[in-house]
Parts: C-alpha cells; sequence; structure tokens
C-alpha cells in the first residue's frame, strides 16, 4: 500500500523547519500553517528528515 503525506494543520505552529528542509514538499500558506504541494517532490528520505525534525509531530505518512 502508497504511503501518502499528511499535515495536522490544527497542530502546526508554523516553525517553518519541513519548508526549511524540504521547499519542494512544503510550503506555508496565507495563514502561516504548512502544506503539501508536492508530495512526490523530494526523495521520501529527505520528506523523512522534515517529519523527523517537526516540533510538534504533525506531519506523518499516512496509509
Amino acid at each position: 500500500m502508497a504511503k501518502n503525506l499528511y499535515v495536522d494543520e490544527s497542530e502546526c505552529i508554523g516553525c517553518e523547519l519541513c519548508v526549511d528542509t524540504c521547499p519542494e514538499v512544503f510550503q506555508m500558506n496565507e495563514d502561516g500553517i504548512s502544506e503539501i504541494i508536492n508530495p512526490e517532490g523530494a526523495p521520501e528520505e529527505k520528506i523523512q528528515e522534515a517529519i523527523d525534525n517537526c516540533p510538534v509531530e504533525c506531519i506523518q505518512w499516512v496509509e
């Protein structure tokens, strides 16, 4: 089963670490919350690094 990327916008604190780590995949929306712009824009390892660096753990893989 394929993994899909998910951001829990209600938990995001807008720290921008995901965007700094993986700007090909994430951007900040007009409310300063992370959103996914291209879930296949970077290698899985780089996306996982963004997930691991999130201080509130609001980014995850879902099946």
